[in-house]
């Protein structure tokens, strides 16, 4: 089963992925802990993770915070950008700290990305500098109303 064209999973990359992508240790030596979890050697799962990421399969390795918890906000925004400025418009949007995550999709608002910082001002503050800078004037901001918190575990 190739996961992408570069690499082919194993049993044991399997078992890394299944274990660390909702439950990373936290640990002084998390490789370790996760190690003796499955039976390997810690320096093979850190060989694996390494292997995993370069070849695209891990994305990051990262801890996953709830906003309102720690005093921020955070927002679902949209723009409609015509194609020959998407690169421009994702570049200026991505150089903000508080995004999380910039998609294109096929839609009439085609580039859709989530902000987060410490106040709802400072959020639309910087989408008027977005559209100052890429002269895209319409950026949907769509706070959410309630949150349905969903728990993304893939069994690989």
């Amino acid at each position: 089963m190739a996961a992408n064209d570069d690499i082919l999973l194993d049993d044991d990359d399997r078992a890394i992925l299944n274990r660390i992508q909702s439950d990373f240790p936290i640990a002084s030596r998390p490789y370790l802990a996760v190690a003796e979890a499955l039976g390997l050697s810690e320096q093979a799962v850190i060989d694996r993770v390494r292997r995993l990421k370069q070849a695209g399969i891990i994305r990051r390795i990262g801890g996953n915070f709830v906003p309102g918890k720690l005093g921020y906000v955070s927002t679902l925004c949209a723009a409609s950008v015509p194609p020959e400025q998407i690169e421009r418009f994702a570049h200026a949007v991505n150089r903000h700290a508080g995004v999380t995550h910039n998609y294109l999709r096929d839609n009439v608002f085609n580039v859709w990305f989530t902000f987060i910082a410490p106040s709802m001002e400072e959020i639309e503050s910087n989408l008027k500098a977005i559209s100052a800078a890429t002269g895209i004037r319409e950026i949907l901001n769509l706070p959410a109303t309630k949150v349905f918190k969903i728990r993304a575990q893939f069994d690989v």
